[in-house]
């Protein structure tokens, strides 16, 4: 299990089956080669590893449910409630089978964990996918720099594994920042195509297998 799936697996809600599985999980981040982004998630790893289920649960949804700065659906830190996010989604869904990963389940294809698992299964692509969002993920990390929770460093050791911020992505994510998501609440259901909604990944021959924890 790499680290992107390890990060993927801990920015999932903690419902019972994920959080059964961490044991395997601080495992496999033991065994990982040493580098900062490792050594930022082994340190949170000691906290979500032996919390109790009440206290992960209320950190994350502490942290992820009441905060447009902290949404991990990536579109909406670009395109808000709009209409347009609907065509952001097919288009990233596209992407997704493309390289050979068919999308099955109730998250949508721009959950920050989802893309993260794609990394995993489908390095190359993953990769140049997770760098097109990195202003979406810089902001998000901003969003959660002056927070306490324990979260905020899965975020942080996402950014270690990224190159730095060019000038022109800086100036994205202060725009962002200043102007926060577009909103538009005029004929919104459905914002997106049926086709879109499905989210948690299933690979086919093309990428590698998933290995899942949820």
């Amino acid at each position: 299990m790499g680290p992107f799936l390890i990060m993927s697996t801990a920015l999932r809600y903690p419902d019972r089956s994920v959080l059964d599985d961490r044991a395997e999980v601080v495992r496999a981040a033991a065994a990982l080669p040493e580098t900062a982004a490792v050594r930022t998630l082994r340190a949170f790893l000691e906290w979500w590893g032996t919390a109790t289920r009440d206290e992960v649960q209320r950190e994350y949804s502490e942290t992820f449910d009441f905060s447009k700065r902290a949404c991990l659906d990536l579109t909406f830190a670009t395109h808000g409630d709009r209409r347009q996010r609907g065509l952001a989604l097919l288009k990233l869904r596209q992407r997704y089978a493309a390289a050979g990963m068919d999308l099955v389940g109730p998250e949508l294809p721009d959950h920050l964990p989802v893309l993260l698992e794609f990394v995993d299964a489908c390095p190359e692509e993953g990769g140049r996918l997770l760098a097109e969002y990195r202003p979406v993920i810089e902001l998000l990390r901003m969003g959660l720099a002056g927070s306490a929770s324990p979260f905020r460093a899965v975020i942080e050791a996402l950014c270690q594994t990224m190159p730095a911020l060019t000038a022109e992505e800086e100036d994205e994510v202060r725009r962002m920042a200043a102007e926060g998501p577009p909103d538009e609440r005029v004929g919104l259901e459905p914002f997106a195509p049926p086709e879109v909604m499905p989210g948690p990944l299933r690979p086919s021959a093309a990428c590698a297998p998933v290995r899942r924890i949820a």
